[in-house]
């Protein structure tokens, strides 16, 4: 795979809703769901896109939250939707996709894998408000999702 079908990849969801990552119900590829708008004059519907991380070796999940704003965040009303305490809102049950994502270049973690494996890997960085994800994986697959799709129900 070009590392440039990633970075057009990442671009597309620059700024978009992270609604859900996390490995593939078969624990070999990685998922991320994205909700994308758009201005709604422009006329273009907002989907979901599916991206999918295949043969994804390496998954790092880290918190963009402060520690102070952590602190603030522990409450369980935080979990629903309009909450009003103060602190990270988690029921709103997605995350702002910024600064963004954007492809990791010269990576021994690549060059590892690439070369353990005999195929080309790439590693890519996904920057939240609440998550730092970073993958290295081998493939990218994205899809336009159809209501109803679950990532705990398999629809393939």
């Amino acid at each position: 795979m070009d590392l440039a079908v990633p970075e057009r990849a990442l671009d597309e969801i620059f700024d978009q809703g992270v609604v859900y990552h996390g490995f593939t119900d078969y624990m070999r590829d990685y998922e991320v769901v994205v909700y994308v708008s758009a201005n709604p004059r422009t006329g273009i519907a907002p989907a979901h896109l599916r991206y999918v991380f295949r043969y994804c070796v390496e998954a790092d999940c880290r918190t963009t939250v402060s520690p102070e704003n952590w602190q603030r965040s522990l409450d369980d009303r935080l979990l629903e939707p309009g909450a009003e305490p103060d602190g990270y809102v988690w029921g709103v049950r997605w995350h702002c996709l910024y600064p963004g994502g954007q492809v990791v270049t010269d990576s021994a973690r690549v060059r590892t894998w690439s070369q353990a494996l005999g195929i080309d890997f790439h590693e890519v960085c996904l920057t939240t408000d609440a998550h730092e994800l970073t993958l290295v994986f081998s493939d990218l697959q994205v899809s336009k999702l159809e209501p109803g799709y679950s990532p705990w129900r398999r629809t393939e």
